[in-house]
């Protein structure tokens, strides 16, 4: 195994990982251990990455991947266990339409897809990462409220770094960074 592609299998470890807790039974041991190292891996990738000097564009793209695959399946997992109000149903499908815009607006503009790596993009997924663990208690609605509020943030911030960049930056830190 080369040093220098480290980074990227551990990408494909988080979306092996991912795919697998499909067929886990959910609160499980098994399950909570598999979920905990896909979340690992996701912090782990960028930071192998970024310290062996091996960041590439086909990293950028197996972590997005990576990200996108985890996404969908704790979607698929936890929708039936979770409780969704109207507001959140709303909410939800409000972040996603601005993702999708994103992604459509940084498609025709730099001709790859590609969701940022941003702060907020990240805090977002350590939020979302720590979910199923209010699942059930008095801290479910609250928790996913705050992370509809971040992720609303973090979208409309990817959003407005597509249109006023001039050209992709995957890596970019925020929205103060696109003119530096």
């Amino acid at each position: 195994m080369k040093s220098k592609y480290i980074s990227n299998y551990i990408s494909i470890f988080r979306i092996l990982t991912s795919l697998s807790l499909l067929f886990i039974d959910l609160f499980t041991w098994e399950f909570i251990t598999i979920y905990i190292l896909g979340g690992v891996s996701d912090v782990l990738d960028g930071y192998v990455a970024r310290k062996t000097n091996t960041e590439s564009l086909l990293g950028a793209r197996l972590d997005t991947w990576a990200d996108i695959i985890m996404f969908a399946v704790i979607i698929y997992i936890f929708t039936p266990v979770i409780t969704l109000t109207n507001t959140l149903v709303v909410w939800l499908f409000a972040i996603f339409a601005i993702r999708v815009t994103s992604i459509i607006i940084a498609y025709f503009k730099f001709k790859v897809f590609a969701i940022l790596h941003t702060l907020c993009n990240k805090t977002t997924g350590l939020f979302l990462f720590f979910i199923p663990i209010f699942i059930g208690s008095s801290l479910e609605i609250p928790g996913l409220y705050f992370v509809c509020v971040v992720a609303s943030v973090a979208s409309i911030e990817e959003l407005l770094i597509n249109i006023l960049s001039r050209k992709m930056k995957v890596n970019v830190k925020s929205l103060f960074a696109v003119h530096k």
